[in-house]
């Protein structure tokens, strides 16, 4: 373990084997960080918070959180995460394996996210958004969860796995993005999007199935389900089930 000597960190806090901690960050004592990671200068880990369960910040092993990024205590974040700079992580936020949040990513917590998720810079997610595995978040996107703000309802969006959200997109509060749609960019998604749509717009309409848009590299082959061309960064497992599952869909 190497710990900068201008880092702050609680005895009470428990940090795995190899762990690299930089300058000037402040780790809490409710803080659980798993082997083998690396946090930056300028965080703060482990914020206290009333409005968690009391529950620790748990990072699990082989993350990287990157220079000024504050996460809040009452969190489980899976093996694997990497951030950009200057991310913020609220609690009762639960993060499955190999999270990726960009700059700037704001998640206000009491939200779920699976596996393999895939936030650019600057995307904001409100509280109670539900975000299932592999689905890409690109910039400046916001979920929103206040159907008329200001109030105290709270109504999250739920994003199942392989969507993809394009950049500048609002998707509103309560809304459903289906199993591989596509959000198209600077849409303002009010109602819910089918598996495998397209959604475009202000407000979004339906467009059609994902599976008209054609690669622009001039093969011909469809775009959309993107796992059948696109497997930079995911293991080769995870891209063998998907094939397999592709397949006998026919």
């Amino acid at each position: 373990m190497t710990i900068h000597p201008t880092a702050i960190v609680s005895s009470e806090a428990k940090i795995g084997v190899n762990v690299n901690i930089g300058p000037y960050t402040i780790v809490h004592g409710n803080v659980e960080i798993g082997n083998g990671s690396i946090i930056g200068s300028h965080c703060e880990i482990g914020v206290p918070t009333p409005r968690g369960d009391g529950s620790p910040l748990s990072i699990g092993a082989n993350s990287t959180i990157r220079s000024h990024s504050v996460f809040y205590e009452s969190s489980v974040i899976e093996e694997g995460l990497t951030t950009g700079h200057r991310v913020t992580v609220r609690e009762m936020t639960q993060a499955g394996r190999a999270f990726q949040i960009g700059t700037l990513g704001d998640i206000q917590g009491h939200c779920r996210i699976g596996d393999y998720v895939k936030f650019h810079s600057n995307v904001h997610v409100g509280q109670h958004t539900i975000i299932d595995d592999f689905v890409w978040v690109f910039p400046y996107v916001v979920f929103a969860n206040d159907p008329h703000p200001p109030s105290e309802v709270v109504a999250g969006c739920t994003i199942q796995r392989f969507a993809a959200i394009a950049t500048m997109s609002t998707i509103l509060p309560g809304v459903t993005v289906g199993e591989g749609a596509l959000i198209g960019a600077c849409s303002a998604v009010t109602r819910d999007v089918g598996k495998d749509r397209i959604a475009l717009g202000n407000p979004a309409t339906d467009r059609g199935p994902t599976s008209k848009i054609k690669l622009r590299d001039d093969s011909g082959r469809p775009a959309y389900p993107w796992r059948t061309h696109f497997h930079r960064g995911y293991p080769e497992h995870v891209v063998a089930g998907w094939l397999a599952a592709l397949s006998n869909r026919g």
